[in-house]
């Protein structure tokens, strides 16, 4: 198969859309995510060439131009999240993995000031039937830390499998998190996650039939496509009280 298959592409529903990022989102990308520092801080893995909060544009052009590079190769699919023409936020499938396996994780960030309007389950909604449907991908996982309850409600409410905790998987601020892994394949939505969002279908384990989109400020600060003991009711239960910080 042709790992470039499928991309560039520009994918669209209604006033969402997922358009790859290109280097001249460099500006939107730091003010955004400079603005939306303290949002983004407790899901973000520690990038240290790209901080939260910087004036200059050089980190952001370097992290484009890798993520594009990457891109180019058949290993990750990188869109700036758009609503009504704006750049809110950013969404990639990545750490794609070819030959026997044909896998990835998706990754996303939505601007705080846009939560709450559907935007978050639409967007990996459409980058996932993409990646099943026109790429050929046959799993997508989210990894999400158990606090981010958000997060974990839009990946539910889509139908993804909870399979459990990852112990310290990756460097996030300050400390060494333990996340869920949260998965799907293309057998388990033969009609699409879209329709299923649409529709408001059974969205499977930990999602209630019929349940309308999420109540504003309930969409995610962020899900890491690569992302503990933490304290609180059971950490894979959405329903439990919130974990504290470990």
């Amino acid at each position: 198969m042709n790992r470039r298959q499928g991309w560039p592409v520009t994918l669209r529903e209604g006033a969402v859309v997922l358009r790859p990022l290109r280097l001249r989102d460099a500006v939107a990308l730091r003010d955004t995510r400079a603005r939306n520092e303290e949002w983004l801080r407790p899901w973000e893995p520690t990038y240290p060439e790209m901080p939260l909060r910087t004036t200059g544009l050089s980190p952001y052009i370097a992290m484009l131009q890798a993520i594009r590079r990457e891109a180019r190769h058949g290993l990750s699919m990188p869109w700036a999240i758009t609503y009504d023409g704006r750049f809110v936020g950013q969404l990639t499938v990545g750490a794609i993995v070819w030959g026997s396996a044909r896998s990835a994780q998706v990754g996303y960030w939505v601007d705080s000031g846009h939560a709450g309007r559907g935007i978050t389950p639409t967007a990996v909604a459409l980058a996932v039937d993409h990646a099943f449907f026109h790429v050929g991908l046959h799993r997508v996982e989210a990894n999400i830390r158990p606090e981010n309850r958000a997060s974990r409600r839009v990946v539910a409410k889509l139908g993804f499998r909870d399979e459990g905790v990852r112990r310290r998987q990756l460097h996030i601020d300050g400390a060494w998190r333990d996340h869920i892994c949260y998965a799907i394949t293309a057998e388990e939505v033969p009609h699409g996650l879209l329709r299923r969002w649409r529709d408001g279908a059974p969205a499977g384990p930990g999602g209630t039939p019929g349940e309308p989109p999420a109540a504003p400020g309930s969409d995610p600060g962020s899900a890491l496509g690569s992302e503990g003991p933490n304290g609180g009711g059971d950490p894979r239960d959405p329903a439990s009280p919130q974990p504290g910080s470990n």
